[in-house]
Protein backbone atom coordinates (compact mmCIF):
# COMPACT_ATOMS: atom_id res chain seq x y z
CA UNK A 1 0.00 0.00 0.00
CA UNK A 2 1.46 3.23 -0.89
CA UNK A 3 2.55 5.45 1.88
CA UNK A 4 4.74 8.54 2.57
CA UNK A 5 7.27 6.73 4.95
CA UNK A 6 10.17 9.83 4.67
CA UNK A 7 9.68 13.11 3.89
CA UNK A 8 12.68 15.65 2.90
CA UNK A 9 12.44 19.11 3.04
CA UNK A 10 15.67 20.92 1.96
CA UNK A 11 16.12 23.94 4.41
CA UNK A 12 17.70 27.38 3.21
CA UNK A 13 15.93 29.27 6.57
CA UNK A 14 13.77 31.31 4.11
CA UNK A 15 10.26 32.29 4.82
CA UNK A 16 9.49 30.08 1.84
CA UNK A 17 11.47 27.18 3.53
CA UNK A 18 9.19 27.88 6.65
CA UNK A 19 6.02 27.63 4.60
CA UNK A 20 7.35 24.83 3.38
CA UNK A 21 7.84 22.85 6.36
CA UNK A 22 4.22 23.15 7.29
CA UNK A 23 3.54 21.49 4.14
CA UNK A 24 5.76 18.51 5.58
CA UNK A 25 4.57 19.16 8.83
CA UNK A 26 0.80 18.46 7.55
CA UNK A 27 1.67 15.53 5.25
CA UNK A 28 3.72 13.95 8.03
CA UNK A 29 1.36 14.19 10.93
CA UNK A 30 -1.47 12.39 8.33
CA UNK A 31 0.97 9.78 7.04
CA UNK A 32 3.33 9.55 10.82
CA UNK A 33 6.29 9.85 8.43
CA UNK A 34 9.66 10.73 9.38
CA UNK A 35 10.51 14.02 8.28
CA UNK A 36 13.95 15.10 7.44
CA UNK A 37 15.02 19.00 7.49
CA UNK A 38 18.18 19.22 5.27
CA UNK A 39 20.24 21.54 5.34
CA UNK A 40 23.87 21.56 2.55
CA UNK A 41 26.71 23.85 3.35
CA UNK A 42 28.90 25.29 0.93
CA UNK A 43 32.34 23.77 0.46
CA UNK A 44 34.88 26.27 1.98
CA UNK A 45 36.52 26.79 -1.12
CA UNK A 46 33.34 28.77 -2.50
CA UNK A 47 32.71 30.33 0.76
CA UNK A 48 36.24 31.33 1.29
CA UNK A 49 37.82 31.23 -2.21
CA UNK A 50 37.77 34.40 -3.04
CA UNK A 51 39.17 35.49 0.63
CA UNK A 52 42.80 36.36 0.86
CA UNK A 53 43.34 34.39 4.25
CA UNK A 54 45.73 31.75 5.01
CA UNK A 55 44.43 27.96 4.97
CA UNK A 56 44.15 27.85 8.95
CA UNK A 57 41.90 30.89 8.74
CA UNK A 58 39.65 29.71 6.59
CA UNK A 59 39.33 26.30 8.12
CA UNK A 60 38.78 27.66 11.36
CA UNK A 61 36.31 30.37 9.84
CA UNK A 62 34.93 27.50 8.08
CA UNK A 63 34.38 25.03 11.01
CA UNK A 64 32.40 28.14 12.98
CA UNK A 65 30.18 28.54 9.78
CA UNK A 66 29.73 24.86 10.39
CA UNK A 67 28.65 24.98 14.02
CA UNK A 68 26.56 28.33 13.35
CA UNK A 69 24.37 26.50 10.36
CA UNK A 70 24.11 23.11 12.80
CA UNK A 71 22.51 25.86 15.38
CA UNK A 72 20.37 27.38 13.07
CA UNK A 73 18.59 24.21 11.76
CA UNK A 74 17.96 22.65 14.95
CA UNK A 75 16.40 26.10 16.37
CA UNK A 76 14.53 26.45 13.08
CA UNK A 77 10.74 25.91 13.52
CA UNK A 78 12.30 23.74 16.69
CA UNK A 79 8.63 24.63 18.97
CA UNK A 80 7.19 23.66 15.29
CA UNK A 81 8.60 20.28 14.54
CA UNK A 82 9.35 18.31 17.24
CA UNK A 83 9.65 14.57 18.42
CA UNK A 84 11.25 11.25 17.22
CA UNK A 85 10.24 11.40 13.87
CA UNK A 86 12.17 14.78 12.78
CA UNK A 87 15.65 14.34 11.80
CA UNK A 88 17.65 17.58 11.30
CA UNK A 89 20.58 16.85 8.95
CA UNK A 90 23.71 19.02 7.48
CA UNK A 91 25.83 18.21 5.09
CA UNK A 92 28.52 20.00 2.41
CA UNK A 93 28.11 19.29 -1.24
CA UNK A 94 26.46 20.77 -4.32
CA UNK A 95 22.73 21.20 -3.20
CA UNK A 96 20.59 19.45 -6.30
CA UNK A 97 22.95 16.44 -6.26
CA UNK A 98 23.41 15.84 -2.49
CA UNK A 99 19.52 16.42 -2.32
CA UNK A 100 19.11 13.82 -5.13
CA UNK A 101 21.52 11.26 -3.97
CA UNK A 102 20.43 11.48 -0.33
CA UNK A 103 16.63 11.27 -1.60
CA UNK A 104 17.87 8.08 -3.22
CA UNK A 105 19.66 6.47 -0.92
CA UNK A 106 17.44 6.82 2.02
CA UNK A 107 14.36 5.70 -0.34
CA UNK A 108 12.70 9.29 0.30
CA UNK A 109 8.94 9.01 -0.64
CA UNK A 110 8.49 12.84 -1.77
CA UNK A 111 10.57 15.85 -1.44
CA UNK A 112 9.22 19.39 -0.46
CA UNK A 113 10.85 21.89 -1.58
CA UNK A 114 10.43 25.82 -2.27
CA UNK A 115 11.12 27.28 -5.81
CA UNK A 116 13.37 30.07 -4.68
CA UNK A 117 15.46 31.05 -1.73
CA UNK A 118 15.75 34.20 0.03
CA UNK A 119 19.02 35.49 1.90
CA UNK A 120 22.71 34.53 2.15
CA UNK A 121 21.46 30.89 0.58
CA UNK A 122 19.50 31.97 -1.85
CA UNK A 123 21.90 30.23 -4.61
CA UNK A 124 21.18 26.76 -2.47
CA UNK A 125 17.58 26.62 -3.71
CA UNK A 126 17.03 28.69 -6.95
CA UNK A 127 15.06 27.60 -9.47
CA UNK A 128 18.00 26.16 -11.40
CA UNK A 129 18.80 23.58 -8.49
CA UNK A 130 14.61 22.98 -8.28
CA UNK A 131 14.72 22.27 -11.98
CA UNK A 132 17.77 19.84 -11.03
CA UNK A 133 15.82 17.82 -8.49
CA UNK A 134 13.24 17.91 -10.51
CA UNK A 135 15.12 16.18 -13.38
CA UNK A 136 17.03 13.90 -11.28
CA UNK A 137 14.69 12.76 -8.10
CA UNK A 138 13.04 9.29 -8.73
CA UNK A 139 10.60 10.28 -6.04
CA UNK A 140 7.68 13.04 -6.20
CA UNK A 141 8.70 16.62 -5.93
CA UNK A 142 6.34 19.10 -4.05
CA UNK A 143 7.10 22.62 -4.89
CA UNK A 144 5.50 25.92 -5.61
CA UNK A 145 5.95 29.66 -5.34
CA UNK A 146 3.91 30.74 -3.04
CA UNK A 147 5.00 28.25 -0.02
CA UNK A 148 5.42 31.61 2.33
CA UNK A 149 2.25 32.13 2.44
CA UNK A 150 1.44 28.69 3.66
CA UNK A 151 -1.37 28.45 6.27
CA UNK A 152 -0.58 26.69 9.77
CA UNK A 153 0.26 23.22 9.61
CA UNK A 154 -2.55 22.12 11.40
CA UNK A 155 -5.37 24.04 8.84
CA UNK A 156 -3.38 23.45 5.55
CA UNK A 157 -6.66 21.99 3.88
CA UNK A 158 -6.45 19.66 0.69
CA UNK A 159 -9.85 19.49 -0.50
CA UNK A 160 -9.38 18.86 -4.10
CA UNK A 161 -7.05 17.79 -6.05
CA UNK A 162 -6.31 18.47 -9.93
CA UNK A 163 -4.16 15.92 -12.08
CA UNK A 164 -3.37 17.29 -15.06
CA UNK A 165 -1.96 14.74 -17.92
CA UNK A 166 -0.61 14.90 -21.46
CA UNK A 167 -1.95 11.17 -22.48
CA UNK A 168 2.04 10.40 -22.50
CA UNK A 169 3.52 7.54 -20.42
CA UNK A 170 3.69 8.94 -17.24
CA UNK A 171 0.15 9.80 -16.89
CA UNK A 172 -1.16 6.80 -15.74
CA UNK A 173 1.26 7.24 -12.58
CA UNK A 174 0.40 10.85 -12.18
CA UNK A 175 -3.33 9.67 -12.30
CA UNK A 176 -2.94 7.50 -9.38
CA UNK A 177 -0.87 8.81 -7.38
CA UNK A 178 -3.35 12.04 -7.30
CA UNK A 179 -6.16 9.90 -6.71
CA UNK A 180 -4.31 8.32 -3.88
CA UNK A 181 -3.73 11.54 -2.58
CA UNK A 182 -7.50 12.53 -3.36
CA UNK A 183 -8.47 9.11 -1.45
CA UNK A 184 -6.35 9.53 1.65
CA UNK A 185 -7.69 13.34 2.58
CA UNK A 186 -11.55 12.69 0.98
CA UNK A 187 -10.99 15.36 -1.86
CA UNK A 188 -12.50 16.19 -5.03
CA UNK A 189 -10.12 15.03 -7.87
CA UNK A 190 -10.26 16.68 -11.36
CA UNK A 191 -8.70 14.92 -14.17
CA UNK A 192 -7.26 17.24 -16.77
CA UNK A 193 -6.26 17.55 -20.44
CA UNK A 194 -5.08 20.71 -22.61
CA UNK A 195 -5.38 20.03 -26.31
CA UNK A 196 -3.63 22.47 -28.80
CA UNK A 197 -5.55 24.85 -30.30
CA UNK A 198 -7.12 23.70 -33.67
CA UNK A 199 -8.88 25.52 -36.41
CA UNK A 200 -11.89 23.81 -37.96
CA UNK A 201 -11.12 22.77 -41.09
CA UNK A 202 -13.26 21.23 -43.60
CA UNK A 203 -13.38 16.98 -43.49
CA UNK A 204 -11.25 17.52 -40.42
CA UNK A 205 -12.50 16.33 -37.20
CA UNK A 206 -11.62 20.49 -35.92
CA UNK A 207 -11.09 21.37 -32.39
CA UNK A 208 -14.75 20.15 -30.78
CA UNK A 209 -13.57 16.38 -32.27
CA UNK A 210 -9.91 16.33 -30.96
CA UNK A 211 -11.45 17.27 -27.48
CA UNK A 212 -13.74 14.49 -27.50
CA UNK A 213 -11.16 12.18 -28.31
CA UNK A 214 -9.31 13.85 -25.44
CA UNK A 215 -12.16 13.05 -23.18
CA UNK A 216 -12.96 9.44 -24.01
CA UNK A 217 -8.86 8.40 -23.67
CA UNK A 218 -9.67 9.79 -19.54
CA UNK A 219 -12.21 7.82 -19.46
CA UNK A 220 -10.22 4.69 -20.70
CA UNK A 221 -7.31 5.87 -18.37
CA UNK A 222 -9.62 6.13 -15.39
CA UNK A 223 -11.33 2.85 -16.04
CA UNK A 224 -7.83 1.30 -16.57
CA UNK A 225 -6.66 2.94 -13.14
CA UNK A 226 -9.33 2.09 -11.71
CA UNK A 227 -9.97 6.03 -10.43
CA UNK A 228 -12.87 8.26 -10.66
CA UNK A 229 -13.06 11.80 -11.31
CA UNK A 230 -14.37 14.86 -12.75
CA UNK A 231 -12.97 14.69 -16.14
CA UNK A 232 -12.18 18.41 -17.95
CA UNK A 233 -10.82 19.07 -21.49
CA UNK A 234 -9.61 22.63 -22.45
CA UNK A 235 -8.21 23.55 -25.54
CA UNK A 236 -5.19 26.44 -25.02
CA UNK A 237 -1.93 27.12 -23.99
CA UNK A 238 -1.21 24.62 -21.90
CA UNK A 239 0.84 26.27 -18.65
CA UNK A 240 -1.56 29.17 -18.63
CA UNK A 241 -4.87 26.86 -19.12
CA UNK A 242 -3.77 24.12 -16.33
CA UNK A 243 -3.43 27.10 -14.03
CA UNK A 244 -6.52 28.73 -14.57
CA UNK A 245 -8.15 25.67 -14.16
CA UNK A 246 -6.89 25.05 -11.15
CA UNK A 247 -7.93 28.65 -10.01
CA UNK A 248 -11.36 27.19 -11.02
CA UNK A 249 -11.09 24.24 -9.34
CA UNK A 250 -9.71 25.62 -6.16
CA UNK A 251 -7.27 23.30 -6.35
CA UNK A 252 -5.64 23.20 -2.47
CA UNK A 253 -2.63 20.75 -4.92
CA UNK A 254 -1.84 20.31 -8.45
CA UNK A 255 -0.27 16.94 -9.71
CA UNK A 256 1.65 16.95 -13.06
CA UNK A 257 3.26 13.60 -14.89
CA UNK A 258 7.17 13.38 -15.34
CA UNK A 259 9.93 11.32 -16.08
CA UNK A 260 12.28 9.35 -14.20
CA UNK A 261 15.99 10.22 -13.99
CA UNK A 262 16.58 9.04 -17.41
CA UNK A 263 12.90 9.70 -19.11
CA UNK A 264 11.17 13.39 -20.04
CA UNK A 265 8.66 15.22 -19.23
CA UNK A 266 6.56 14.17 -22.35
CA UNK A 267 4.24 17.26 -23.73
CA UNK A 268 4.76 18.69 -20.14
CA UNK A 269 8.28 19.00 -20.31
CA UNK A 270 8.50 22.70 -21.54
CA UNK A 271 5.82 23.83 -19.52
CA UNK A 272 6.62 22.17 -15.92
CA UNK A 273 8.16 25.01 -15.04
CA UNK A 274 5.80 27.59 -16.24
CA UNK A 275 3.72 25.68 -14.91
CA UNK A 276 4.90 25.36 -11.32
CA UNK A 277 5.89 29.27 -11.71
CA UNK A 278 2.20 30.28 -12.45
CA UNK A 279 0.33 27.89 -10.42
CA UNK A 280 -1.87 29.23 -7.57
CA UNK A 281 -1.02 26.14 -5.72
CA UNK A 282 1.62 23.49 -4.80
CA UNK A 283 2.44 21.66 -7.89
CA UNK A 284 3.27 17.61 -7.02
CA UNK A 285 5.76 16.37 -10.29
CA UNK A 286 4.97 12.43 -10.42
Amino acid sequence: MRTLQRILLPVDFSERSAGAARYAKSLAVHFQSELILYHVLTPPQYEFGALDVGGSMVADLYRNREEQVAQELDSFLAEELTGPCVKRIVVEGDPSPSIVEYAHEQHVDLIVMPTHGYGPFRRFILGSNTAKVLHDADCPVWTGVHMEEAPPAASIPLRSVLCAIDLGPQSPKALCWAAWLAKEFGSRLTLLHVTNQVPDIDGSPGAGGIREAAREELRRLQETSNTDADLLVLSGEPAHSICTAARGAEADVLVIGRGSASGVFGRLRTNAYAIIRQSPCPVVSV
